[in-house]
């Protein structure tokens, strides 16, 4: 299907990207797109002026940080389908038109892949060690491996985006985005994109420290995804701890001193951490049958 651009809204979140808002969003209008909302972050350089000076709708969003703007811009959006990316020039407008065909094609969320060939020099050794990290444990604690779920570059459609709830308001946003697609069984398309260096804004990621902060967002979504891992791994912990206590007080018993309360507490370490993780089975076997109830749903359901 033929991609209509006047049903899509280019959104660009901003903080900043003076060096670079103009010439995206110029690029984008001579690729035929009108519909450009530019969400800032209160920027001090001058970025919503520059927006607004080359055509774009500019607001300025209530709370602070990436996701906040996510959420307030997907409140005010009123295309059917929304290109997003980050304002700092480091993605490509020559490749919207390969992330909307999906969409158009009945697709629900379209990722670009930045991982497959970045530019020499867009990525570190550390941010491409982080991000496969990252993925693989998204894989592992949801069940879809989605190649690149950091990527700022999105496509989706607003029916489809009315069913995510998106509650981070930082970089943990994208990682949000994914899990919620997941969970609502959305289908999702992967495609490879552009990556370039970044031509003249500081980064405003912190690797370590936002890198542990998607890390626990991909753990604490995956309770309502995937509990057997998150309930799994508490779990499994306790029943370590009861282990090595236990090992000690074996150590100490062979050699004739006794720990009584330690023996007590080994035993209660080594049930707790079995409950919990039989807690987690359980909890996923309710999930899979809560799925296959809302399939089936969904399939009775005439169509619109």
């Amino acid at each position: 299907m033929e991609i209509e651009k006047d049903q899509v809204c280019i959104f660009i979140p901003t903080l900043n990207e003076a060096p670079t808002i103009e010439r995206l969003i110029m690029e984008f209008r001579d690729l035929g797109y009108n519909n450009i909302l530019v969400m800032d972050g209160h920027s001090t350089d001058g970025t919503p002026k520059i927006a607004r000076s080359v055509g774009a709708a500019v607001r300025t969003q209530k709370g602070t940080g990436k996701g906040e703007a996510i959420i307030e811009a997907l409140e005010v959006i009123d295309a059917p389908y929304v290109l997003m990316l980050d304002g700092d020039g480091t993605y490509s407008p020559g490749d919207a038109e390969k992330m909307l065909k999906p969409l158009f094609a009945g697709y629900d969320h379209v990722i670009g892949n930045r991982l497959s060939s970045p530019e020499k020099g867009a990525l570190t050794i550390l941010n491409m060690t982080g991000n496969h990290i990252l993925n693989r444990v998204f894989s592992a604690a949801h069940g879809r491996d989605l190649t690149d779920i950091l990527s700022g570059y999105r496509a989706f459609t607003m029916d489809s985006a009315k069913h995510l709830h998106l509650k981070e308001a930082g970089f943990g946003i994208e990682t949000e985005m994914a899990a919620e697609s997941v969970r609502n069984d959305q289908q999702i398309a992967v495609v490879p994109v552009s990556y370039l260096k970044r031509p003249g804004t500081k980064t405003k990621l912190n690797p370590f420290h936002d890198g542990f902060r998607i890390m626990s967002t991909i753990y604490r979504l995956a309770k309502v995804n995937n509990p057997i891992f998150y309930f799994g791994i508490i779990g499994l912990v306790i029943s370590i701890a009861g282990v090595l206590l236990g090992t000690y007080v074996l150590i100490e018993w062979l050699n004739h001193i006794e720990h009584i309360p330690l023996t007590i507490l080994t035993l209660l370490l080594i049930m707790v951490g079995f409950e919990i993780f039989m807690f987690g089975v359980i909890s996923d076997m309710i999930l899979l049958f809560h799925r296959e109830v809302l399939r089936e749903i969904q399939r009775l359901q005439p169509p619109k």
